[in-house]
This record gives C-alpha cells, sequence and structure tokens, in this order.
C-alpha cells in the first residue's frame, strides 16, 4: 500500500482507496492511504514548525533539491508517463509530455530560487535607504485536481518550494499514483522533514482541514466552479490568501479567411485531445458562414478517424474518460443537446470495451451542429469531448459570441487575416489567446490562469508565482 508522507516519515491512513485503471476496469493500479482530519492536522504542524529553517534556507539549497527532483522525473518519464496514463486515462504520449512538462517546471523553479530579485533604492528623505524585498507567505495547502495529475501539482509544489513556503499536498481521490510518485521523488531529494507533506483524502475531510486551520497561509487551488467558491469563501472569513483555477467554456473563432487544415486540426486538437478532459479545451467552435459548411464537414470526416482504445495503446488518439461519474455527465450532455435542438453530427455513444474486450469508461468524441448560444451544451462545462458549432454572420458577431460567457480563461482563432489577429487578441475577454494554435500547451514558464469566474488571483507559473507565493516587504535605514 502507498502511503501518505507527514512530517518526513510515510505512514498509514485511517482509510484505503482502490485506483482503478479507466481503460480496463478490471486493473488494480494500486491501494493509496487516505488521511483523516487529525492526520491533515498532523501535516499542517509538521509544516509549520519547518518552516522557520526552510524560510531561511539558502539559494543554492533549494536549487539542489528542485533541480534534483526535476532531472528525476525527466529521467523517468516514461515509466511515470506509463503510470499517469493508467490512473487518468490520457494517451500514453500526452502523459509522457506531462511527465516532462512537470521536470521542466522543477528545472525552471530551480533556477527561479537563485533569482529572488528585490530592489534598493534612495528614499526621499536624505540620508535614508529603501529595500524591497520578497519573503515566503509560510504554509501552503495545495489541492489539485484529476486532470493533471502531475504538471499541475509541479507548478505549485516547484514555485512554493523555489520561494521557501512549506507546503500540505492534497491531490485528487482519482489520480492518487502520480501524486504520490511526485512526493517520493520530492522526499529523497534532500528536502527537511515536514516541508512537503502528502495527503490523501477526501476534500470533505482533508479539504476542510486546509481550509479552516489558522496555520494556513495560503491555498492554491484547482478544480470547480463550486468548490472553488467555498474555498473562497473560507479563506476570505480567516483573512488567508488565495489563488483559484477553476472553469472554462473556451470558444475557438474560425473565420472564411482561415485555412480549413488548420482551422479543423486546432479544433479537433482543443476540444477531443485529452479526452476534451482539460480547463483549457474548447468546447464551443463559432464558425463564420462562408466556411461553416466546408468546416463541419471536414470535421466530421476527422472525428471518424480518431481511434477511441486503451490510453498505453499504440496508435490510440482518444483514451477514456476518468471514471464512471465523468462517462454519466457525458451521455447525459449528449441527451440534454439533443432535447434542445441540436444535431448530433458525430460521436456521442459510450463505447463498453475497447478493441480488446476490455471494459474502460469510453466515449465517443462528439459533435453538435445547428446549435445556439443559449444551449445548455454552450453554457454549461461539460468536461468531456464533447463540442458544439456555433454559426457566426461574420468576425464581429464570432467575437460577440466567443466573448458571451462568465468564464475567460483560453480562447483562440483560425485566420490569415493580420487584422483580424490582432483585434482579437486585444478583445478577446480571456487570460490566454492562441491564433492558429490550439487552446492548449501552454509553455511552462509563462503565466497561466484566466479572468471573470474561470481564475481568481495572481496567476500561476513562471515569474509571476513569485506574486502569490511570497510577500512582499519593504525596509527602511537610516546611513
Amino acid at each position: 500500500m502507498h502511503k501518505n508522507l507527514i512530517n518526513g516519515e510515510w505512514v498509514e491512513g485511517a482509510r484505503v482507496s482502490r485506483n482503478i485503471n479507466p481503460s480496463d476496469t478490471r486493473d488494480l493500479v494500486g491501494e493509496y492511504a487516505q488521511a483523516d482530519a487529525a492526520q491533515a492536522r498532523s501535516a499542517v504542524a509538521a509544516a509549520q514548525a519547518a518552516f522557520p529553517a526552510w524560510s531561511l534556507s539558502t539559494p543554492q539549497q533549494r536549487f539542489d533539491i528542485l533541480d534534483a527532483a526535476g532531472t528525476e522525473i525527466l529521467a523517468r518519464r516514461a515509466e511515470l508517463g506509463d503510470l499517469l496514463a493508467r490512473e487518468e486515462g490520457k494517451t500514453l504520449p500526452e502523459a509522457i509530455g506531462e511527465v516532462a512538462r512537470a521536470g521542466n517546471i522543477f528545472k525552471y523553479f530551480a533556477g527561479e530560487a537563485l533569482r529572488p530579485g528585490g530592489e534598493t533604492m534612495p528614499s526621499v528623505r536624505p540620508g535614508v535607504g529603501v529595500e524591497i524585498t520578497r519573503e515566503p507567505l509560510g504554509v501552503i495547502g495545495l489541492i489539485t485536481p484529476w486532470n493533471f495529475p502531475i504538471a499541475i501539482p509541479a507548478w505549485k509544489i516547484a514555485p512554493a518550494l523555489a520561494h521557501g513556503n512549506c507546503v500540505v499536498f492534497k491531490p485528487a481521490d482519482l489520480v492518487p499514483g502520480s501524486a504520490w510518485a511526485l512526493a517520493d521523488i520530492l522526499s529523497r531529494s534532500g528536502l527537511p522533514k515536514g516541508v512537503l507533506n502528502l495527503v490523501m483524502g477526501r476534500g470533505s475531510e482533508v479539504g476542510t482541514v486546509l481550509l479552516d486551520d489558522a496555520r494556513v497561509a495560503g491555498i492554491s487551488f484547482t478544480g470547480s466552479v463550486a468548490t472553488g467558491q467555498r474555498v473562497a469563501a473560507a479563506c476570505v472569513a480567516r483573512m488567508a490568501k488565495f489563488q483559484l483555477e477553476m472553469g472554462g467554456k473556451n470558444p475557438f473563432v474560425v473565420l472564411d479567411d482561415a485555412e480549413l487544415d488548420v482551422a479543423v486540426n486546432c479544433a479537433l486538437q482543443s476540444g477531443f485531445f485529452s479526452t476534451g478532459q482539460r480547463c483549457t479545451a474548447s468546447s464551443r467552435v463559432i464558425v463564420t458562414e462562408g466556411i461553416h459548411d466546408r468546416f463541419v464537414a471536414a470535421m466530421v470526416d476527422r472525428i471518424k478517424t480518431l481511434k477511441v482504445d486503451d490510453a498505453r495503446k499504440k496508435g490510440t488518439d482518444i483514451g477514456p474518460v476518468v471514471d464512471e461519474r465523468q462517462l454519466a455527465q457525458d451521455l447525459e450532455y449528449i441527451a440534454i443537446g439533443q432535447a434542445e435542438g441540436a444535431k448530433l453530427a458525430a460521436g456521442g455513444q459510450a463505447i463498453a470495451h475497447n478493441v480488446d474486450g476490455a471494459p474502460g469508461f469510453y466515449f465517443a468524441p462528439a459533435l453538435f451542429t445547428e446549435t445556439t448560444p443559449a444551449m445548455r451544451i454552450n453554457t454549461e462545462e461539460i468536461f468531456g469531448p464533447v463540442v458544439s458549432v456555433l454559426r457566426a454572420k461574420n468576425y464581429e458577431e464570432a467575437l460577440f459570441l466567443a466573448n458571451d460567457t462568465p468564464f475567460g480563461l483560453a480562447t483562440g482563432i483560425a485566420t490569415t487575416s493580420l487584422k483580424h489577429a490582432t483585434h482579437f487578441k486585444r478583445h478577446a475577454q480571456a487570460g490566454m489567446v492562441m491564433v492558429n494554435l490550439p487552446t492548449a500547451g501552454v509553455d511552462y514558464h509563462v503565466p497561466f490562469g484566466g479572468r471573470k469566474a474561470s481564475s481568481y488571483g495572481s496567476r500561476e507559473q513562471g515569474r509571476y508565482a513569485a506574486e502569490f507565493y511570497t510577500t512582499v516587504k519593504t525596509a527602511y535605514t537610516l546611513a
């Protein structure tokens, strides 16, 4: 059994969870300890005790630890990618790519540990000097989702440690394997005990402790809007710092002047790859009239070529959805779309077995056409391989429809017009904009985040991560 990491020791939990392979539900990935509230409080105490020394550790010490972790992750990318694909269901190439990203994130923040920055300047008062520095917050609670089970933990843990914080890490229940492997690597990279604590367990127990414990100085959360709102309310109540990455209903615009192959490839990858289970997925494709019919026909043809099969099998384009509940949700939205009058142009059916006959949570990627903006399939996040097409008269209407959502994480456009591309980048109400590229694949050294109901607080990743994981101090000295 895989145990929790608390104060440098691997400890059993109050319960055990079974990690099941969604590509083959007969396959048990492993058994993982589930912490209870008391163990979560012990992890917070351990982090608090470790903070004074770790916050004053040298940049070189932090660099060495984070760099060692990144090196091991990259060296084991094939092995860890296989584990990720096995427990989460994204294809093996995607899983290996995610692991490589995690390794590179640790390498990047190892470098950031050596670049703490700061400013010195004269005061407006004669003979007085001013220093502006950044200091770590303290104990950080990290709550991560199941769809990127190693990359998202990496881009939270690495900057937290690089900037001198201590961490209590609660991963999603569905994907404990990748989280445990990451914690294991970090535990052997030279971290002092208590600096990183892994508490796998239910959000109602472990998550609640992190939200309510006054010793936790900040919470970084990625997940649903509803849970994010609960995180915000709890943190505001005790004046803790918080950072939220939540839902999306991301648009991808296709203009008449777009190159058809580019538009189709972008829409296909944005909507269906990673089984549509990513917050940056484009589930609304807004197509202007002149190219609409050709685009739809080409999309239907391409969807028919996608191979739905075991995530780890060579040649698989789309793996299973993550679990039975997600499959049921996808099917529910297919019924909703049809009831609302949308045309199901491709896919939308559950597939009971893969090509080899193994039972799994398989779903044929679905494309809806002839949809209207008010339909629930165009307003609610499905979080599966379900894409709807909206028809627009022109660029102006397409831009309006793209922005007509309470979310604002990612958006994209396919066009050969520099005028429209430039205008779209400025006027699209989203944190990330792609031109002739899929709405995924954000680099690890640049900021990640959105607007409106998608995000709250400072950006994640890159130099901008310091905004959350540090606090600014201004010091005066009389010469």
